[in-house]
């Protein structure tokens, strides 16, 4: 009788557990639906659905498929600690498909316990228009430095068909648009693709609009991306101390490199709870190796803060994050 009422309850709250591990598993992620939008043959189109675990106990995510071979998809960083970020990276194959496509990408978890996420994608490939190459890729950029790059757009169909501007969102990136050659209803134009030496140390990601003379709802994307470094680096990027027992401290350390001999005048946060001691070397060098300490107060819970590091060398290094979790304070806890 025991166990025939163990089994009963068992398959009553089943369907619960499951139900909320994936309402567990779907917080992670920071939205669950793309849309590429109308878009050229051959345009590099990309998209990373970001997630993160949020949660004390480790997360791993152990496949993720799509429905469609019009999409690939790879898993960026599987295995995630405490407040650790990834993503699921997802491409639509524009050189092979055309038309309308759609995807369903499936995400399985198998810790803390088996969980299921379904992501979708969608878009439409026009093969009148073909890019080449399919963005703008800049690479590295050295902070400060303008650079430029040249796409080209051929197009085959209508006898008047234009493009008559190109419009961006970003300040820090202009185009200007020059017909090459046009003929028995073919045209192609090249795109010359600016980003000035404003542009912020990080990755860009962005995308400037093709305006043609189709309409308002026909315009097309082009990606521009790269990433402007600066000449000093931190590594790590984000700093995480770990879950900290209350009043217990914990030291890690952050590595500042630069290709030419620098000093650190400076090191600071907005929050006494993180404190720096001094470079090992305080002369000039391409590399510096700073102790951080977190000292975790008696409030349970994440701390997030900002630290700032000034050197002489004309160039600051990038702000970065520093942050802890800490833990609940138990009833044998001191």
């Amino acid at each position: 009788m025991v166990r025939k009422i163990g089994l009963i309850l068992l398959v009553i709250l089943l369907p619960a557990a499951t139900a909320a591990g994936q309402e567990w598993a779907r917080k992670m992620f920071a939205s669950q639906e793309h849309d590429f939008g109308t878009i050229a043959r051959g345009t590099k189109a990309e998209f990373d659905f970001p997630l993160s675990n949020i949660f004390i106990e480790d997360a791993h995510i152990q496949s993720a498929r799509s429905s469609c071979g019009c999409t690939s998809v790879e898993i960026v960083n599987p295995a995630l600690k405490t407040y650790e970020q990834g993503a699921i990276h997802a491409t639509l194959n524009t050189g092979s498909f055309l038309g309308a496509r759609a995807a369903t990408i499936t995400v399985l978890l198998d810790k803390p316990y088996p969980a299921e996420v379904q992501l979708h994608v969608k878009g439409y490939v026009r093969s009148d228009v073909v890019f080449e190459p399919g963005s703008v890729e800049l690479g590295e950029v050295e902070e400060g430095t303008p650079v430029e790059r040249k796409v080209t757009i051929n197009y085959a169909g209508r006898p008047d068909w234009q493009v008559i501007d190109v419009k961006s969102g970003n300040p820090c990136i202009s185009a200007k648009v020059a017909t090459i050659d046009r003929q028995l209803g073919r045209v192609s134009y090249e795109v010359a693709v600016r980003v000035d030496g404003t542009a912020p140390v990080g990755y860009l990601q962005d995308q400037l609009t093709l305006v043609t003379n189709e309409g308002q709802g026909m315009q097309i994307p082009l990606t521009v991306e790269g990433r402007i470094v600066s000449g000093i680096t931190v590594s790590p990027s984000s700093l995480f101390m770990g879950v900290v027992q209350p009043g217990r401290e914990v030291i890690k350390s952050l590595v500042v490199r630069s290709q030419r001999p620098f000093r650190i005048l400076s090191i600071a946060c907005d929050d006494h709870s993180f404190t720096f001691g001094q470079p090992s070397d305080p002369s000039p060098k391409t590399l510096h190796v700073v102790p951080v300490k977190f000292t975790a107060g008696r409030e349970a819970g994440k701390v997030t803060r900002t630290i700032h590091i000034v050197t002489d060398s004309g160039q600051n290094a990038p702000d970065l994050s520093a942050y802890a979790v800490v833990a609940a304070r138990t009833s044998g806890s001191d």
